[in-house]
């Protein structure tokens, strides 16, 4: 089998990843007063962000095999180019008139008015996660061009690059949408930024190469499902093909799969409620919700950079992990303050409880199966990722409206279910097998 020889730079894809990072999450602290001024409430903003990650999980694995045939960089573009005609036609909703449609009264969603407007919004969310394979597809382009030896530092530095997207982001977006213009500078912003990632990817961005596999490792309904992209020249050792049944048989995956799916539930309650929180309760301005979330985003980069780097050479994932769910357990109880010093203390322990907890599960995770099963397990917890938000995004927009404040309650708890989860793990080893199997 040809083995990949050509080497290429990290630094495009960082750029690219960057771009895309900052874009979305320029518009992220506004959305919420669009949407009110639009005439939702909380069950809408929760449908804007579901509608997204729907489209996503339907999107991302055709975009995913797609790029397995074209090529990463041509799906690369096609999906920024999706992200850059969305903010276009998000542009447009804020020079249509607000005009109901419909006055709508639902016992479990509350009251909204139905307006063009906010169906214009629903339709770029929906373009933007059809086409918001972007993440995935950089991921593999990533895969591709890294050798295995390079393969921890370069994900770091992949993360690192997101992370600076969300700390300069919102900060982006308080400063211009403090301006008469209101909303329109930062959609404007988030467009030109979408120009300029497509650029990167055209002039920066040079194609890997590929080699043939000797044989799949996966049978082709899973992979059509998973929408699971291989690494060049990846030969598999195993073999029997692996499925669902086959994954879901490994005990400590099964256990691993369930966290990653309540933290992903989670954290899309608090999600959809802080901003409206922050707007009903704290009475905060748009500058004020862009401060916030650049330094929630600034908190993360920094805990997930040298501090999580020393803990991980003296504890083992599980401790991180089951120490972090404490840590993340009290920083959701602290959000149901309504004093702004709480809040930013909140956002200090969440930062540290999610930065070496999430990392320890993605680690562990990549260590409970062989390594010609990494697609299959980790196509499927992306799936479970997908599926959480969406039914989190959701069922949180209608809880709020119950609830309010004491959703992150509801968070919390669900942490605290996660804590337990996290008790039974045990120290899994490199090649697949576990030291104790998890009942």
């Amino acid at each position: 089998m040809q083995k990949q020889q050509a080497t290429y730079p990290i630094y495009p894809i960082l750029s690219v990843n960057f771009v895309g990072t900052l874009g979305f999450s320029i518009v992220l602290p506004f959305l919420i007063f669009l949407v009110t001024r639009f005439g939702g409430n909380a069950f809408i903003y929760g449908l804007t962000g579901a509608t997204y990650s729907f489209f996503q999980f339907i999107g991302a694995p055709l975009l995913g095999r797609w790029s397995d045939r074209s090529g990463r960089r041509k799906i690369l573009l096609l999906s920024h180019l999706g992200t850059l005609f969305s903010w276009l036609i998000f542009l447009v909703a804020l020079y249509t008139p607000v005009e109901p449609l419909a006055e709508i009264d639902w016992p479990l969603a509350g009251a909204f008015t139905l307006t063009l407007p906010l169906l214009i919004l629903f339709a770029a969310r929906a373009l933007d996660g059809i086409t918001g394979g972007n993440i995935s597809v950089a991921n593999a382009y990533l895969a591709d061009i890294t050798p295995d030896e390079q393969h921890n530092a370069n994900f770091g530095k992949m993360a690192v690059s997101a992370n600076l997207g969300f700390v300069v982001g919102p900060a982006i977006a308080g400063l211009l949408g403090t301006t008469a213009w209101g909303e329109v500078p930062p959609v404007l912003a988030a467009i030109a930024i979408s120009v300029v990632a497509a650029l990167l990817i055209i002039f920066a961005l040079k194609e890997p190469e590929h080699c043939e596999l000797d044989s799949d490792p996966l049978p082709g309904g899973v992979r059509k499902l998973l929408g699971q992209e291989l690494k060049d020249c990846f030969q598999p050792t195993g073999s029997e093909p692996v499925g669902f049944r086959e994954i879901l048989g490994m005990a400590p995956v099964r256990r691993l799969l369930a966290i990653y799916f309540f933290v992903f539930l989670g954290f899309n309650f608090f999600y959809i409620a802080f901003p409206v929180y922050a707007v009903k309760e704290l009475h905060w301005q748009l500058s004020d919700t862009g401060l916030f979330f650049s330094f929630f985003g600034l908190a993360m980069g920094s805990v997930q950079g040298p501090l999580l780097s020393r803990l991980s050479k003296k504890y083992e994932e599980s401790k991180l992990i089951v120490a972090g769910n404490v840590i993340l357990i009290g920083g959701f109880l602290l959000f149901t303050s309504t004093a702004t010093i709480i809040m930013y203390a909140a956002a200090l322990l969440i930062s540290l409880g999610n930065g070496i907890m999430w990392p320890s599960v993605m680690a562990l995770l990549s260590k409970s199966a062989k390594k010609e099963y990494q697609g299959a397990v980790q196509g499927l917890a992306g799936s479970l990722g997908s599926l959480a938000s969406i039914i989190g995004l959701i069922v949180g927009g209608i809880l709020y409206e119950w609830l309010a404040g004491h959703i992150f309650i509801l968070s919390s708890a669900i942490m605290l279910l996660v804590f337990f989860l996290s008790l039974a793990l045990r120290k899994i080893t490199v090649d697949g097998s576990a030291v104790n199997q998890i009942p």
